[in-house]
C-alpha cells in the first residue's frame, strides 16, 4: 500500500515521507515541506533548474495545499526523507 501513510493517517515503514528541504539565507534550520510521493519524483526531475534559474514555482504539499517558493532566495535544496520529530509544513 504505497503512499497509505497520506490518505489515512497511517504511517508504512517500507515507504518513508518526503520532504523538500530548503536552506535560505538567515535562518538556522531548513524550510521543510512535505510531499507525496508522486509530487516529489516530479519535483525532483526539476529543482536543479528552479534553483539554477532562480524560478518562482507552485509546489503542491503532501495536504494537498499549495506553497509557491522564489526559488531567488534559496541557497540549496533537495529532496529527502522526513526525520523524528520534524517540523514540516503541509503534513497532513
Amino acid at each position: 500500500m504505497r503512499g497509505a501513510w497520506w490518505r489515512d493517517g497511517l504511517v508504512d515503514m517500507s515507504d518513508p515521507k518526503s520532504a523538500l528541504v530548503l536552506h535560505v539565507p538567515g535562518t538556522s534550520q531548513p524550510l521543510m515541506f512535505a510531499l507525496s510521493p508522486e509530487q516529489a519524483e516530479n519535483v525532483r526531475g526539476e529543482l536543479d533548474q528552479f534553483v539554477a534559474f532562480g524560478k518562482t514555482k507552485t509546489i503542491h504539499t503532501a495536504d494537498e495545499s499549495s506553497v509557491v517558493i522564489n526559488f531567488a532566495h534559496v541557497v540549496t535544496a533537495h529532496i529527502d526523507q522526513v526525520p523524528p520529530l520534524a517540523t514540516v509544513y503541509g503534513d497532513p
